[in-house]
């Protein structure tokens, strides 16, 4: 990816189709910086890879598979480790940024 200059975070989570639907960011090295809004309940899921979440307006949380809840607000992150099934819910419409490798499937492997 070229370099694109600032990108407004805000002006892009306006822009967002729905929930659950995000948008690439930027690409950094090997990782790409997504933007999504969470709002209910997204599908049990696991990745290969770590999967970082910073809880960017709002708030939700994460359950993980045999874990307590992590509940993120914003300017508070997380990091999923690699072969965790875990979802996020949000009862009340919020924003996430995600640190993930570019090939990462949404819905996990």
């Amino acid at each position: 990816m070229a370099y694109v200059g600032p990108i407004s975070i805000a002006e892009v989570v306006a822009g967002l189709p729905g929930a659950y639907q995000p948008r690439d960011l930027v690409v950094a090295n090997d990782a790409v910086v997504r933007v999504a809004r969470f709002e209910g309940e997204f599908p049990w899921h696991h990745h290969d890879e770590d999967e970082l979440f910073l809880c960017w307006s709002g708030s939700f949380r994460i359950e993980l598979e045999g874990g307590e809840p992590v509940g993120l607000s914003a300017g508070r992150l997380f990091v999923v480790p690699r072969g965790v099934r875990h979802r996020p819910i949000a009862d009340e419409p919020a924003v996430a940024l995600l640190l993930e490798r570019q090939e990462t499937r949404q819905y996990g492997n």
